[in-house]
């Protein structure tokens, strides 16, 4: 039996690695995506993965969106929560529709997709959930209250979650990335990049999406049952648990 793997942000950076990585494992593969069109039918070309569109910080898209995933490529046995989006601002220049659509988007999501599939998953006795979340969600990163606080958020869900799921074959685990080599990194200005942020990372360089890729793909596996509640920082040292 070939499983079904659901990537939420599926189509680009970390998430399309996660995807790609997936489909080579040997899963059923659907990409969620939110807006960008182009970005997504590329995606779809190059890697023969099937895409969806929905905002994940609504709670009716995202059962309108599983449904369609369900019928068309199969029960969700692998949720892949990496959608994500920042607004960073200083906290006290911070709007409260820059602080809603970072909370929504990047911890309601957890909620808005899982509910969707923990009861397919409880019914088969089996499931995998791996939550991205982030470095700055475990030591808090200036101009980033909004987003350190739903990442932080990821992991507890995480927790709570893995110890409700645990007897039913599920696991739930999350991942906090550093500093990775996806297009938003790439934007940040050179000498910054190589006077401020590398030297904080011990291997002295960035990570790349294929290595987080790699570690949902270890998550997702049968064989990843004992591993449950977990987060794994995948950050080249640069903050140690």
């Amino acid at each position: 039996m070939t499983r079904t793997a659901l990537v939420t942000g599926g189509t680009r950076g970390i998430g399309a690695a996660i995807s790609r990585a997936l489909k080579t494992a040997g899963y059923n593969v659907a990409a969620n995506y939110a807006g960008n069109d182009e970005a997504a039918a590329k995606f779809k070309q190059e890697s023969g993965i099937s895409v969806y569109k929905w905002d994940v910080s609504s709670f009716e898209s995202c059962a309108e969106g599983v449904k369609k995933v369900e019928a068309e490529v199969g029960p969700v046995d692998i949720l892949i929560n990496n959608a994500g989006i920042t607004r960073d601002v200083p906290f006290h220049k911070m709007t409260l529709d820059q602080w809603n659509a970072v909370i929504n988007t990047n911890l309601g999501s957890l909620f808005n997709m899982s509910r969707q599939v923990i009861e397919g998953m409880r019914t088969r006795k089996f499931g995998r959930i791996v939550n991205i979340s982030s470095i700055n969600g475990q030591k808090g990163q200036f101009g980033q209250v909004n987003y350190s606080a739903s990442k932080a958020g990821d992991i507890g869900f995480t927790k709570a979650l893995a110890l409700e799921t645990a007897r039913g074959g599920i696991t739930v685990n999350a991942i906090c990335p550093g500093y990775i080599n996806t297009e938003m990194v790439q934007a940040v200005p050179k000498d910054v990049l190589e006077q401020k942020i590398l030297p904080q990372i011990p291997v002295n360089r960035l990570g790349e999406p294929e290595e987080i890729a790699r570690t949902v793909v270890f998550l997702a596996a049968d064989e990843s049952g004992f591993i449950t509640g977990s987060t794994l920082t995948v950050n080249g040292g640069q903050y140690l648990t």
